[in-house]
């Protein structure tokens, strides 16, 4: 027989949800560094492109 620390085991089991939520989030929001620096480019071209054609 084993003895269990329940604070241990219930701070364990709040700290895995929170992990498994995450998780969630990243895959369901998350982006690459490199999408993100892509996009950001994308729309400063747009943005510059806009501007040229506007002289």
């Amino acid at each position: 027989m084993t003895v269990v620390n329940l604070n241990k085991a219930r701070k364990a089991k709040v700290k895995a949800d929170e992990k498994a939520q995450a998780d969630a989030n990243a895959a369901k929001f998350g982006r690459t560094k490199a999408q993100k620096d892509l996009d950001r480019a994308q729309a400063e071209k747009a943005a510059r492109d806009l501007d040229g054609n506007k002289r």
